[in-house]
């Protein structure tokens, strides 16, 4: 068994309407070193109530889902003390879209035509980037 760095690995929260696009991700995501994928959520309500029981580093947030929108998980969060790194992953890759999710928090704003081979980049960095919690 490998010794872990003494940095604990970033946890990801996954929240995306798609199963195949999921799997994909998930896979993607168990690739890269440091990155524990800690749950998937389909809706606004099940990704705030994941976020609030379990610490999350990083939600990788599509916009819009089988019930609520990626807007409506950042909202409910900017109402809480819980500040994890949004990267929002999204098919609507527009001007307005973009300047809202940045004004909610959002970090990193990513289209999943153009953008989605970057995700594993951007966990990286991440990674990287941010300071130690001892």
């Amino acid at each position: 068994m490998d010794t872990l760095s003494t940095a604990p690995s970033v946890r990801v929260l996954l929240v995306e309407d798609s199963k195949v696009l999921t799997e994909q991700l998930t896979e993607a995501i168990d690739q890269i070193a440091d990155v524990h994928l800690i749950g998937t959520a389909e809706t606004e309500a099940a990704a705030v109530a994941l976020v609030s029981h379990e610490p999350v580093d990083v939600i990788i947030l599509d916009l819009h889902l089988r019930q609520g929108t990626g807007f409506g998980v950042m909202r409910a969060l900017t109402a809480t003390q819980l500040k994890p790194l949004i990267v929002v992953l999204t098919n609507y890759d527009l001007p307005e879209y973009k300047s809202a999710a940045f004004a909610l928090g959002a970090t990193h704003f990513l289209d999943k035509a153009r953008d989605s081979g970057r995700l594993a980049e951007v966990l990286q960095e991440i990674c990287e980037t941010r300071p130690s919690k001892h």
